[in-house]
Formats: structure tokens, C-alpha cells, sequence
């Protein structure tokens, strides 16, 4: 059986990520070797909180110069496909699942794709979390495999970054010379988010087929990440959304 870096590589392969420099840091490396890559920008990386958006001017304006980096960001790797199909506002994709949802299955069923690449249910951002929700139910319902690839999490209280927290530790890609410095242009296109893509590891990327999680409990007993960072939704707040879509879903 071919293993899970070979599935993603050798046929059709829809990338689903929620914001502009997610695709970079969990696949970077291996979108170079993919044969036919879509990736969708589940969110336009734009959150409400003026926090993020007021040396920009607007939020609007922060959404477009994000948008802008993604493009450039998928030329230095040679990616023509990509999608901002913008199916939920910053941090709100889990308020908006019905909806998503149903343009995702869309893009799913234009696309064809052989295999799904999402972010991993760690807890880490919610919006990465209902990536993952949204990827599983997608798979489920046309039948095509799922993979995932981990962010960060803040599990059992210590931070971590490109590692699974329960389950397979994944495939380990490492990159070529050539790949790592076409990551790091990829990086670099990424100006809005300061020294944070610094914080990862440029040469190597993690990939599994997707675990079994149970979507209607968080990911792990402890604090989640952006609850740590005191986010206004909880996990609990998160999971309660997914159950709700699912009990609308079997009715």
C-alpha cells in the first residue's frame, strides 16, 4: 500500500487550509511535488479584532494584502491552482459550518480530487479545528481519503509546532536544498505576519492519513491554544457547533 506522501503526491490532491501562510508551513516542501495541487483558503486571514488589521488601515485592506501574499506565495512554488473561496470570516468558520460545508462538497465534486490535505484537530487556532471537521466530512461523503498535517498545539500545557499529539507520529518529508529554498521564498512572501513563520521548522513536514477524532469533544483535556491566548470562543463553544451541524446533518 502506498503510504501517505506518495497518495498526496501522485494524483489530484485538494489542499484545504484556513488562512494565507497555513499552506506554507504544513506543506510547502510537498506541494512542490505534487502533480496537481488545489489549495483553498477556507478564511480570507482577516479576523474582526482590530488587533490584527490597524496598521493596515481596514480589515478589508489586511484581506487583500493577504490574498496578495498567498498568490505570491503559490508562484514561488508553481502552484497556478489555488481558491480563496472565503467560506467563513477569520476565527468564525466554526459559526458558519452548514454553509462551508456545502462549498466545500462543491469544490470537492469540481475538482475530483484523489486525496484531501488538511490541518490536524489540535486545538491550536478554530479555524484550523473546523478545517479538519469540514475535510472529515467532505472525505466521508465523496468517498475520497483524507490526510492531515499538524500546526501548533499547546498540549499538556508546553507549546508545540509540527507535531502530532495523539495517534501516528506521521511520515516525516525532508526537503532538498532546492525545496528549502523555495519554502523560504515562500516564507518571505508572507511580510504581514512578521518573524512568526521564523517559529517553524523550514526543512522537514509531517503527514498521516487523518486520525478518527471525535469532533464533539476538544482535542485534549487541557487548555486549548487560543484559549490560553484567551480567544472569546472555547473548545467547547467549537465542538458544541460541530455537533450541531451533525445532528442537522442526520435529521
Amino acid at each position: 500500500m502506498a503510504n501517505a506522501i506518495e497518495k498526496l503526491t501522485r494524483g489530484r490532491t485538494l489542499v484545504l487550509v484556513a488562512h494565507p501562510d497555513d499552506e506554507a508551513i504544513t506543506c510547502g516542501i510537498l506541494l512542490q511535488r505534487m502533480k496537481h495541487p488545489l489549495v483553498v483558503f477556507a478564511t480570507d486571514g482577516s479576523p474582526k479584532d482590530k488587533y490584527f488589521w490597524q496598521r493596515y488601515g481596514s480589515r478589508e485592506r489586511y484581506a487583500e494584502v493577504r490574498s496578495q501574499e498567498a498568490a505570491a506565495a503559490m508562484a514561488a512554488v508553481g502552484v497556478s491552482g489555488y481558491d480563496f473561496a472565503q467560506l467563513a470570516d477569520d476565527q468564525e468558520l466554526y459559526r458558519n459550518l452548514p454553509g462551508a460545508a456545502v462549498r466545500l462538497r462543491n469544490i470537492v465534486e469540481q475538482f475530483r480530487p484523489d486525496a484531501i490535505l488538511t490541518s490536524a484537530y489540535e486545538g491550536g487556532h478554530p479555524d484550523h479545528d473546523s478545517c479538519a471537521f469540514l475535510a472529515s466530512g467532505a472525505g466521508r461523503e465523496t468517498h475520497v481519503p483524507v490526510f492531515e498535517a499538524p500546526l501548533y498545539n499547546r498540549f499538556e500545557g508546553i507549546g508545540h509546532k509540527q507535531q502530532f499529539i495523539i495517534g501516528d507520529p506521521g511520515e516525516r518529508l525532508q526537503a532538498t536544498e532546492e525545496e528549502r529554498m523555495r519554502k523560504a521564498q515562500m516564507f518571505a512572501c508572507y511580510e504581514s505576519q512578521g518573524d512568526l513563520l521564523g517559529f517553524f521548522d523550514i526543512d522537514r513536514e509531517v503527514f498521516r492519513p487523518q486520525h478518527a477524532y471525535d469532533f464533539i469533544r476538544p482535542p485534549h483535556p487541557g487548555k486549548l491554544n487560543y484559549e490560553m491566548w484567551r480567544w472569546p470562543m472555547t473548545g467547547t463553544d467549537v465542538c458544541r457547533s460541530f455537533q450541531r451541524f451533525v445532528r442537522k446533518v442526520a435529521a
